[in-house]
This record gives structure tokens, C-alpha cells and sequence, in this order.
């Protein structure tokens, strides 16, 4: 997933009860909407959002269930608590638990540590600033998502989870990476998008992470990243980086997303040779270079920078079988070439089957 990519789940399905529905032993239990939205990111504090809707004990949301249900989604319930809704006696079974879109500020752990085979734990968009030990029974879960709460700093419970690859802390206001040195074993995603990081760090330990998203921080300079040895996605775009360093290291790195920073110069890639995707775009990068060694690229976007001509497109690129995508539109040199801009671009690369937004046509150099 991009830093700014919606996850949002499916317009939950409209009933004219409260029953839930059951396939497979998964339910989706679905509530009468409510009159205005919630959005954790937005307000600390919302007054009760539900004023106008029908209020429904929590202890009656899943008791049609039968015990062995595996999969429960409660999406957008207006539910501030789980300490009622009485999930322990699906403990034995529970696999995935959707609670996404509530009012959450708290996790009970007398309930959590009855999900002891849980794997999927989807806490999206509600209210909650600490978890306390509230994980430490969920030793089986996989995947965590904790997006768009109001955490300030990454869950000391996350240690307990021993098995976790994937973790999702986008639109928190997490300051600090750290206190995942015990998931190097397992962690292969980290998405800490929009949040208030100045610096990367804490992340030694993680030798098998293959996918790491810093997106629409405050980090200005690329470091510490050596011993991601596995990585094969970084993303780092929206954020203050003025030097494209320190990624010699990254040997297994495919795609890498830089957009929206302060980058004038295209450099250091020389050991990135199995590089498939580099955006640069919306930088300060005002010349085509360094590029002709990778010979595995298939998207180039360099789009509104300050590149004057397309000079270097033949030399750095044409030799790249594989390009089939590149970005250039909103340089200097799409202004200077006018008219010829794409025709020009086609004559330099002519394997690309894409300049821009725009499939390429071979009438277009005839």
C-alpha cells in the first residue's frame, strides 16, 4: 500500500436490523448509520455522534453468533468499548476481528487475552492513545492495524507479537520509531505514513522487512538503513530529503518512492541495479543522469522537476528494454519542446509504452 493509499473496507451492507450476517462462520454485523462521521485524525474528543440513532446494548451485537464464528467485522458501529460485546467465547476460534471506524479508546485486556488464536487485528480509525497490555496474549497475530488513532508512540505491547509481518500506524502522531527490535524475526511490512518523524532510526533489527513507508513525515536525510538487506520497497515521499544517499546496502531495493521532496541531484544507485521503479518526481532535479546502469527499470517518473531539454533521455535510458512507463510532463522541457514534446520522447525510448498519463501510439513518430 501507498502512504496515502485508502483502505478504507466496503460500504457496509444495510439491514433493518441489527442480526448479524453469517457465511462461512464469518459475520459482518451491520448498524444503523449514523448521523455524522468520525475520523480519529480530525478530533481528539467527539461529542456523542449518535444522538439521533437507535442505541443498542453492546451485549446484544453478537449474540445470534454461533461460538465457533471465526471472522467478526464490526465496521463503523459507534461502539466505544469492546468490554461488553462479549467476544471471549469466540476465543477458541476468532481468527480475524474488524473494528474499524468506531469510538474506541481503550482495548480491554480481559477480553484480548481470550483471542488467543487470533491472527488479524484491525483497530482503523478510532480514538485509541494507549494500548497498554492489551496485546500481550495475541502472541498468533499476523497483521495489525492501528491507523488513524491517536497514538504518540509505537506500542511497548508490540513485543508480544511474535509472529506479526505486517503493521499499520499511518496518521498517527508517532514522533519515534522504535520498540521493534523483537519483531526482526518475522516483520516484512511497516507502514508509519503521516505521522511527526524527523528521523529514521530503530530500525536495525529488522532484517527481514521488504517493505518500509515513510511517507508525509519530517525526515530529511536518509540514514539508517543499511541493515535492511531484504527491502525491496522504500517509500519516502512528501517528506524534506535534499540528498539521495546511503542506499548502497539495499541491494534487494525495487521500488523506491521519492516524490514531493527537496532532491536536486539523481545519485547513489549505482548498487541498486535490480531497481524496477524510481520515482523522483515534483524534486529539483535538473539533469537525466546515473541511470544507464539500470537496466531492470520499467517506471521512471520524473515529473516537475527543472529538467531544461531532453538531452539525456537516449543515452541514460534507451538501452532499458524493460521501460515501459516514464513521467516527464510538467519540466521546462515539455514547455521548450511544445508540440514535439512526445513525438521527441517516443524517437529517444521507443520500447516505452507510456509517456505520461498517456499510452503511446506509433502514429505519433510516423
Amino acid at each position: 500500500m501507498s502512504d496515502a493509499e485508502d483502505n478504507s473496507p466496503p460500504p457496509s451492507l444495510m439491514r433493518s436490523d441489527t442480526s448479524p450476517i453469517i457465511q462461512k462462520k464469518a459475520a459482518r454485523v451491520s448498524m444503523p448509520a449514523p448521523t455524522t462521521s468520525n475520523h480519529a485524525s480530525d478530533h481528539e474528543e467527539d461529542p456523542d455522534d449518535d444522538v439521533d440513532s437507535p442505541e443498542i446494548d453492546d451485549s446484544e451485537i453478537l449474540a445470534d453468533l454461533p461460538d465457533d464464528t471465526d471472522e467478526i467485522d464490526l465496521v463503523h458501529s459507534r461502539l466505544r468499548s469492546i468490554s461488553s460485546l462479549g467476544l471471549q467465547r469466540f476465543g477458541p476460534t476468532l481468527k480475524r476481528l474488524c473494528l474499524r471506524q468506531n469510538n474506541i479508546k481503550t482495548l480491554d485486556s480481559e477480553v484480548t487475552k481470550a483471542l488467543v488464536n487470533l491472527t488479524e487485528l484491525d483497530l482503523y480509525d478510532n480514538k485509541i492513545k494507549d494500548l497498554g497490555d492489551a496485546l500481550d496474549s495475541l502472541v498468533y497475530v499476523t497483521t495489525l492495524d492501528l491507523s488513524f488513532n491517536l497514538l504518540r508512540e509505537i506500542p511497548e505491547g508490540l513485543k508480544h507479537l511474535r509472529q506479526l509481518k505486517t503493521v499499520y500506524f499511518v496518521q498517527d502522531r508517532i514522533s519515534t520509531i522504535s520498540g521493534l527490535d523483537s519483531l526482526g524475526a518475522t516483520l516484512t511490512s511497516l507502514e508509519l505514513g503521516g505521522n511527526k518523524i524527523r528521523n529514521i532510526e530503530g530500525l536495525d533489527a529488522l532484517v527481514n522487512l521488504e517493505e518500509l513507508w515513510l511517507g508525509k513525515n519530517k525526515i530529511t536525510r536518509l540514514e539508517n538503513l543499511g541493515k535492511l538487506k531484504s527491502l525491496r520497497l522504500l517509500s519516502m515521499q512528501s517528506n524534506r530529503v535534499t540528498k539521495l544517499e546511503n542506499l548502497e546496502e539495499l541491494e534487494n531495493l525495487e521500488e523506491i518512492y521519492l516524490g514531493h521532496n527537496g532532491i536536486p541531484k539523481i545519485e547513489g544507485l549505482e548498487k541498486n541495479l535490480k531497481l524496477r521503479v524510481f520515482d523522483i518526481g515534483n524534486n529539483q532535479i535538473s539533469c537525466i543522469e546515473n541511470l544507464s546502469h539500470l537496466k531492470g527499470l520499467e517506471e521512471f517518473w520524473a515529473n516537475d522537476n527543472k529538467i531544461p531539454n531532453l538531452n539525456d533521455l537516449e543515452s541514460q535510458l534507451s538501452g532499458h528494454k524493460k521501460l515501459e512507463t516514464i513521467y516527464l510532463e510538467g519540466n521546462p522541457c515539455q514547455k521548450a519542446e511544445g508540440v514535439n514534446y512526445r513525438r521527441k520522447v517516443m524517437l529517444a525510448l521507443p520500447q516505452v509504452g507510456q509517456i505520461d498519463a498517456t499510452l503511446t501510439n506509433k502514429a505519433e513518430v510516423a
